[in-house]
């Protein structure tokens, strides 16, 4: 009990961005070991469990996040959905890279954890686009994928919170885009996902597509939703 009460009285002692920060390096963590952790897993087992078992444990993580962490830091856990939330005004640019570092030490912490205490193998869980499709196709798709994990992000925080159900439709659209897209360009979404496992495995080829496809879909859908919510607020007003 005591050991709790210090826990909570050294929290509360933080800065908000000082919590912001760690709970994204928590909440990047989860998604990180699950995300990854499941394609180790699969790999090891010959890919009995499949990218159902790959789907769902990322959907897992981020919701579990979004419901832990998202009254603290809007649960991004993904540089390219910052900047998405920079776009449309909800951090700072000073924010920005609090964001960004914190997302890469959890991501990178998360990487060494399930290279150490699950294994090795499809290159700690890093993505892979499949070169047999048109680059343009696997880069469209990456796009689209991100695209459509913003939209739902936004859709959660301009309906506050959905009706308590952010975390599953936010969970939900991840797990989605893995579940059908990934067979195709990876369905990363998330740049510090990406980056992780491809430093620690040291296959690093893939990562102009998880650094550039990501940031577009969100960036372009950011735009879109930001002037579309600020023309509705200002009918609201009239």
């Amino acid at each position: 009990m005591s050991k709790e009460l210090t826990f909570t009285s050294v929290i509360e002692k933080l800065s908000s961005n000082q919590k912001k920060f760690i709970v994204e390096v928590i909440g990047t963590f989860i998604v990180v070991v699950l995300a990854t952790g499941s394609v180790v897993i699969d790999a090891k087992l010959n890919g009995i469990l499949g990218i159902p078992f790959i789907a769902f444990a990322p959907f897992v993580g981020v919701a579990i996040g979004v419901y832990l962490f998202g009254k603290i830091s809007m649960a991004h856990f993904n540089p390219a959905v910052t900047l998405g939330f920079l776009i449309t005004k909800h951090i700072t640019k000073n924010q920005l890279f609090l964001y960004f570092g914190a997302e890469i030490i959890g991501a990178l912490l998360g990487s060494l954890f399930v290279k150490y205490a699950i294994g090795s193998e499809a290159n700690v869980g890093a993505n892979s686009p499949n070169y047999s499709y048109p680059l343009p196709i696997i880069f469209g798709i990456e796009v689209l994928a991100s695209a459509l994990l913003m939209s739902v992000i936004l859709i959660v925080v301009y309906t506050k919170g959905l009706k308590g159900l952010g975390g599953v439709a936010i969970g939900g659209i991840v797990g989605l885009d893995i579940l059908f897209l990934a067979f195709i360009s990876g369905a990363s979404m998330n740049p510090a996902r990406s980056l992780a496992p491809a430093l620690v495995s040291g296959v690093i080829g893939d990562l102009w597509l998880y650094w550039t496809a990501t940031f577009v879909g969100t960036t372009v859908i950011a735009l879109i939703g930001k002037n579309y919510f600020l023309k509705k607020s200002k009918r609201n007003i009239i």
